[in-house]
């Protein structure tokens, strides 16, 4: 699975941080949400317009992120 179908950005919402298809929930929140203890089906309850690819689609962008930072680091 790919991130880039699902993890957006645009100005307009929430200040232009990666969000899910321009929903205001961002990629952040649902790493809070998950580090916070909640199972994926809980926040497939709270955000029912969200589906279990969005979330694995966060946790792929949060590692290339890591990985990007990684290979950059001196």
């Amino acid at each position: 699975m790919s991130y880039s179908s699902i993890i957006t950005t645009n100005p307009a919402v929430r200040s232009g941080k990666p969000s899910i298809r321009d929903t205001r929930v961002t990629v952040t929140d649902v790493l809070e949400y998950l580090a916070g203890g909640m199972s994926n089906d809980e926040i497939l309850h709270d955000f029912p317009y969200l589906t279990r690819d969005d979330i694995r689609a966060c946790l792929e962008f949060a590692a290339e992120r890591e990985r990007r930072i990684l290979t950059a680091a001196p």
